[in-house]
């Protein structure tokens, strides 16, 4: 299995907002997902593919929001 991570086209980055808030999304590339802060919410990429349902994200923590 290869080791790197991919990156999120910045373009495609400033269309895609988060399903629950509509608010902007960072991309984490270390753990491949995209997480919106205000729904505290990481959603998964796999394949270079977001997937940007709520029920496949998972809860971030308050560490991880620096909070």
């Amino acid at each position: 299995m290869q080791s790197y991570h991919r990156s999120m086209d910045p373009k495609l980055l400033e269309l895609l907002v988060c399903p629950v808030t509509k608010g902007p999304l960072t991309w984490n590339p270390e753990k491949q997902e995209l997480c919106s802060r205000s729904a505290r919410l990481a959603y998964p990429v796999r394949d270079g593919i977001p997937v940007l349902l709520e029920n496949e994200a998972r809860t971030l923590s308050d560490e991880e929001l620096g909070l």
